[in-house]
């Protein structure tokens, strides 16, 4: 694939929007985050879906021993990408069984033209879009790597926030945060 953007869509799973880890800030985002992926399909970038993916073993797990609410487990309702967001038919999906992708971060780097520009949006800010954002950077060191605050959504609005100052520390450039227009 020539492309040389490439937007990441993070954990827009049923169970993070409305199901067992929902909340009124992640049901905020998603037309914000299906207006980016129809966007950027028009635009002939790249779309790469990651999925929190977890076993019937979760709360032995150690996610499950700090986290002890089973979520996004495998094949059940909670664990589908929400059929809000437009999943091209094509799209990559990397099922993820901790927070961040070590295959999402190869198939950047082994991509026949390295993208220069890669954007993440989804959730959680301040736990897998951070973590991924730090698997693009890892790959790509090069690369610039974009996180849209008003396509992500953190477990607290204050976890976002900190996450976000985590990630413009390691030069991931955050946009629409605070009062800036949506784009």
């Amino acid at each position: 694939m020539k492309t040389k953007k490439v937007l990441i869509v993070v954990d827009m799973q049923n169970d993070f929007i409305d199901g067992t880890l929902g909340s009124k800030e992640a049901q905020a985002i998603v037309g914000n985050v299906a207006d980016k992926v129809r966007k950027a399909q028009q635009e002939g970038s790249l779309v790469i879906f990651t999925r929190d993916t977890h076993g019937e073993d979760y709360l032995a797990t150690e996610e499950g021993k700090h986290l002890p609410v089973p979520h996004c487990l495998e094949r059940t309702a909670g664990w589908q990408l929400s059929e809000q967001i437009p999943c091209p038919e094509k799209a990559p999906i990397f099922d993820k069984y901790t927070f961040g992708s070590l295959d999402l971060g190869n198939f950047l780097k082994e991509l026949a033209f390295p993208p220069e520009n890669i954007e993440l949006v989804g959730l959680c800010t301040d736990i897998c879009v951070l973590a991924n954002a730090v698997m693009a950077k890892a790959a790509l060191p090069n690369a610039h790597i974009v996180v849209d605050a008003a396509c992500c959504a953190g477990v607290t609005p204050a976890s976002h926030d900190t996450a976000l100052a985590a990630m413009k520390v390691i030069q991931v450039e955050v946009l629409n945060q605070g009062n800036e227009p949506w784009r």
